[in-house]
């Protein structure tokens, strides 16, 4: 490959600075030759602790990893996971332990461990979140890949959103650890994988049995109970039951209501071994959409009221996952197996009265699906550079989803008319392949690729009944029956190759540059559209639409150092740069994405861990991201056209809507702080300041959003018998900024144009696009949680419990 010859001549080139090896240090963990695995793994059971804690850090530096592609020789047993060999200065690993130690408020906010993550939410509590990464708008996962013990999480061609990614049922406290990759730098990251891929891993064994309760704001009561089986079946096993409850400040509480299940086998380790896992979650809420500010700053809206007070949804997923893996002389191999069905009920009102002006515009969204899947992989040393091996790792990912999903009208969930409802057969496969070779003591490269082919067919089932009803340029109605005509089968492959320098570690630091093409795949439904699905031509036919690729490619570099000069300090660098062909598109009227014009991103990442002893941690991260479409936006230049005409201009419509280069919702600066304090035992206590700047709504940039920044604070104690108090409280300050903002045109009946529109007397451009306008949701008021946690042996009777006046015992 032209990667490999590259890398080769770069190695000659830099062989002849042989001295400099001299300079290269020892204390500074190495990267090792097998720097990338086909599954990130723990490599030793994870004694449970009974609560969420910051983890004794005995060591400044972690301890060296023995992935799967490296576990030639057996990793001796550890006290938790160690993270993997580095290969890119953006990559991160935590413990399950560090994850937990800093307070959150819902099971994807967990996430924002990774340094420049933002993970937020615009619906109710069993929508998936919202995510905001190196200057992406992800929506609800495009483009940010997330895997739970090798499952995908990422829905494609769902009904909602592309790469429709719920994290709702992820049980924090399970994590063995989160693996966290930005970047297409990975052989192994396929779809989804452009901004990063987040690997999650739950424990494959639980000690001792606890339970959890916790009661706080806002009619917020959750309880967790996990009960360890030791010695069955010839492993381990352990099942967890979760049930929570939430209401929240809004004038239509959430009146969310969700079960939560997980049950694990497993004997051997991660690199040597087995398990088989069930999981099974429901969820059923009511949610408070974004709202219009006009409504708020008229008055006729509180800040914490809803414009649709029956949109809301369920939703429900049940899986079973299993994995072999082997290591055997110079060989090692795993083996990942899953399915999963999950289903998707989804009612909105985003744009309010501005299609429909008498029924309103709430639509239903729904996904009903059923998906397996598979992946292999296999690494093997098989050669000597200057005495040290070459790794080969060799992997099959396979996939196929059998969907039914659609968009429906409805008044109060009450549905007239069905703009789609499709049944699609989506299947992919992909092959990929990396080497590692370390030339000299200081040099190293992973030269890889992939490649991918996705295969899609699209059928109708709209029938003649539910189609939509409109009127003719006659005053007749009828029928838009287009969903005989937006079928059919797509087809698509991309080779996608990969390259990583790591240079070092000189001074107790080490350099990486990176080079990768990724890709994202689109709506199926999307590749086969022929004709609109909403609209009629002025001569009464169907009006043309234009179709979209299959799969999107994306090309990325980086460059970045990671550094350990000072004691107990971890710091990394990154300067990106990431090219896409396209970009997905919120689309307000319809509450999807749409396939949007190519896009250049690039800035840096700042990323600090310091830990000087074992009772005290610091976490502190920057990102700062330059994001801009590419090219012209001819769709958008023509529709601004139409709104300065003489007879639209006076209604100010084109306000916000002049073609421009601004993504809009991309984060040009987001920053994290994080302190955690205390030992295993005894009191502890952690803090996390959050903060993500003001951004461009609309590619004009006529529309801003405010910054926004929450602090979170715990406190706690820890009983040396497993019983535990803590008290979370949520934006400490009470900040009311959004937590999530959109602009884009609705329409009120008690906006002056809904009249004028009603009557006929506004232009019919000025309706189709409403009232621009800030759409947000506020973030939600300061709150308190209480947790009390304990031991859980169903075995033994509960024999005392805690000395509630040992927190105490040592004040004068």
């Amino acid at each position: 490959m032209h990667v490999s010859s590259a890398a080769i001549r770069l190695a000659s080139i830099l062989a002849a600075l042989a001295p400099l090896t001299s300079l290269a240090q020892t204390a500074l963990p190495t990267i090792q030759v097998n720097a990338h695995r086909a599954a990130p793994a723990a490599h030793a059971p994870l004694a449970h602790a009974p609560a969420p804690a910051r983890p004794v850090h005995t060591s400044p530096q972690p301890p060296r990893a023995s992935p799967i592609v490296a576990a030639i020789a057996r990793p001796a047993p550890s006290a938790g996971p160690t993270p993997p060999p580095i290969t890119a200065s953006s990559e991160k690993f935590f413990t399950g332990k560090e994850v937990n130690a800093l307070p959150f408020a819902r099971p994807g906010d967990a996430l924002e461990i990774v340094p420049g993550l933002v993970v937020t939410q615009h619906s109710g509590e069993g929508k998936a979140n919202q995510y905001f990464l190196r200057g992406f708008n992800l929506d609800h996962g495009t483009d940010l890949a997330l895997y739970l013990d090798g499952m995908p999480l990422n829905m494609r061609t769902h009904g909602h959103a592309q790469g429709y990614a719920d994290s709702n049922f992820l049980i924090p406290e399970l994590l063995s650890y989160v693996l966290a990759r930005k970047g297409p730098y990975d052989a192994q990251d396929g779809d989804f994988s452009s901004a990063g891929s987040i690997y999650m891993q739950y424990k494959d064994r639980i000690d001792k049995g606890y339970f959890q309760l916790t009661g706080g704001s806002f009619a917020y009561a959750r309880a967790l109970a996990v009960a360890p089986y030791q010695d069955f079946a010839g492993g381990s096993a352990y099942g967890a039951v979760e049930a929570q409850y939430y209401n929240g400040p809004w004038e239509r509480g959430d009146n969310m209501r969700r079960l939560n299940s997980v049950l694990r086998w497993s004997r051997g380790t991660q690199e040597d071994g087995a398990s088989v896992t069930f999981m099974g979650y429901a969820n059923k809420w009511y949610g408070t959409d974004q709202i219009p500010s006009r409504a708020v700053s008229a008055g006729l809206l509180s800040l914490w009221g809803t414009m649709d007070p029956t949109a809301g949804g369920a939703t429900s997923r049940f899986s079973l996952s299993s994995r072999w893996s082997q290591v055997e002389g110079d060989h090692a191999t795993r083996v990942e197996a899953y399915v999963v069905h999950s289903t998707l009920d989804l009612y909105s009102t985003y744009t309010y009265f501005l299609a429909h002006q008498d029924l309103g515009d709430q639509i239903r969204q729904f996904d009903d699906r059923t998906l397996v899947g598979v992946n292999a992989q296999h690494a093997i040393r098989w050669a000597d550079v200057n005495g040290a091996p070459v790794e080969t790792r060799v992997g099959f990912q396979g996939r196929y989803d059998d969907i039914r999903l659609g968009l429906q009208e409805s008044v109060r969930r009450r549905l007239y008319d069905t703009l789609s409802n499709n049944a699609v057969g989506e299947g992919s496969i992909g092959v990929w392949t990396d080497t590692a070779i370390r030339w000299t003591p200081w040099l190293k490269t992973v030269a890889g690729a992939r490649f991918d082919y996705y295969n899609a067919a699209v059928s109708s089932l709209q029938t003649l009944v539910d189609a939509p009803k409109i009127l003719a340029s006659t005053g007749l109605p009828a029928f838009l029956l287009t969903g005989p005509f937006n079928q059919g089968v797509k087809n698509a492959s991309l080779f996608s190759p990969k390259l990583s320098i790591i240079v070092g570690p000189f001074y107790k630091t080490e350099f990486y540059a990176n080079y990768g093409e990724g890709f994202h795949s689109t709506d199926a439904r999307g590749t086969v559209l022929r004709v609109s699905t909403s609209e009629l031509a002025d001569s009464d036919g169907f009006v043309q639409a234009a179709s979209i690729p299959l799969l999107v490619k994306s090309r990325g570099a980086e460059i970045g150092a990671r550094a350990k000069f000072i004691e107990g300090l971890d710091s990394s660098i990154s300067l990106f740069w990431l090219n896409l062909e396209s970009e997905n598109q919120f689309v307000g009227d319809s509450g999807t994405t749409i396939f949007g014009r190519p896009s250049r991103r690039y800035g840096v990442e700042f990323a600090n861990k310091y830990a000087p002893n074992a009772w005290i941690r610091f976490d502190g991260d920057v990102a700062v991201v330059h994001a801009r479409y590419r090219g012209v936006d001819v769709a958008q230049t023509l529709a601004w056209l139409d709104l300065i005409t003489p007879d639209a201009l006076p209604y100010g419509t084109f306000l916000g809507n002049a073609p421009g280069n601004y993504l809009s919702n991309a984060i040009a600066v987001t920053a994290m702080g994080g302190l955690e304090l205390g030992e295993a035992t005894g009191w502890f206590g952690a803090l996390k300041y959050r903060y993500f700047g003001a951004r461009a709504l609309t590619e004009d940039g006529y529309f801003k959003s405010p910054a926004t920044g929450s602090l979170n604070a715990r406190l706690g104690y820890r009983w040396a018998d497993g019983w535990r108090l803590q008290f979370d409280a949520f934006n400490v300050f009470n900040s009311r900024s959004d937590q999530i903002t959109f602009a884009y045109g609705s329409l009120l009946p008690s906006d002056p144009l809904y009249a004028q529109c009603v009557a006929g007397v506004a232009p019919a451009q000025v309706c189709g696009v409403g009232v621009m306008d800030r759409h947000l949701k506020p973030l939600e008021p300061a709150a308190l949680r209480v947790t009390f946690s304990g031991p859980l042996q169903p075995e033994q009777p509960i024999a005392r419990l805690p000395d509630v006046a040992e927190p105490f015992s040592g004040l004068p």
